[in-house]
């Protein structure tokens, strides 16, 4: 049975993602219930589980709505349980579970926060980063340090190329904007933000991406590279201190 994954916007640019497949329906990230809960009813789904990616109230403050209505188990990373609301299982760097399309394992992105996690379906090809990986971005390091941040991105980046990335926010035609003050001769990058535009006048989500666009455009997986060194001044820069730059510059943008 592959995944059935539907996108649900949720406040004013975040994503909550249901997911079926063979091990019944998973939420990952509760942002917001009455949306989550209208997506899920219009189909006819309980989920058994909700998964969080991290602590911040704008990727939690739903669940326990959504938990006393369907009474699913909670779900997310060991390093913030302390920080999240009450879970039912605390999931460390590494644990896998599911099976077929649904076969899951949790990745450990720290940067954003300290314990954000990511979810990587692989044989779905399909990964969910929240603040991580953003479309043609990456989240704000608010906890952690950008060699922390370079090292998470480093991780997703490796994942195959076909992989489907499912972000949590809509920031992607800014995300692109700050991209073209970097690499402005890009073409793949000028063809996106094109597409990207086309889409937001359509009211279509752009926070899904395959990853190989994203190494081809997202400004922060192609930190390693010598272009993208020259284009900042920093040929001789280390990869993670290329990474903090651009990073910097994007926290000014």
């Amino acid at each position: 049975m592959p995944l059935d994954i539907v996108t649900v916007p949720c406040l004013s640019d975040n994503y909550a993602y249901l997911v079926n497949g063979p091990d019944g329906v998973a939420v990952i990230d509760a942002p917001e219930a009455v949306p989550i809960i209208a997506a899920l009813d219009a189909r006819g789904w309980t989920p058994g589980v909700i998964l969080l990616t991290h602590h911040h109230g704008d990727h939690v403050q739903g669940v326990d709505e959504i938990k006393a209505r369907y009474g699913c188990a909670v779900m997310g990373p060991e390093a913030e349980k302390a920080k999240l609301p009450p879970l039912d299982a605390a999931l460390p760097d590494g644990m896998s579970g599911g099976s077929g399309d649904g076969a899951m394992t949790v990745i450990a992105v720290p940067g954003h926060t300290l314990g954000h996690v990511a979810y990587h379906y692989p044989a779905a090809k399909a990964v969910f980063t929240a603040d991580s990986l953003m479309a043609g971005g990456c989240g704000r390091v608010f906890e952690g340090t950008p060699e922390m941040m370079w090292d998470s991105l480093s991780k997703l980046a490796a994942l195959p190329p076909d992989t489907m990335v499912y972000s949590g926010h809509e920031y992607t035609a800014s995300n692109l904007r700050f991209a073209l003050t970097i690499e402005p001769d890009n073409a793949a990058l000028r063809a996106r933000a094109d597409d990207v535009a086309r889409a937001n006048a359509q009211g279509r989500p752009t926070a899904q991406a395959p990853l190989s666009l994203e190494l081809d455009t997202n400004p922060f997986l192609r930190a390693r590279l010598p272009q993208v060194k020259a284009a900042i001044g920093m040929a001789d820069a280390s990869d993670a201190r290329a990474f903090a730059e651009i990073r910097a510059r994007k926290d000014r943008f």
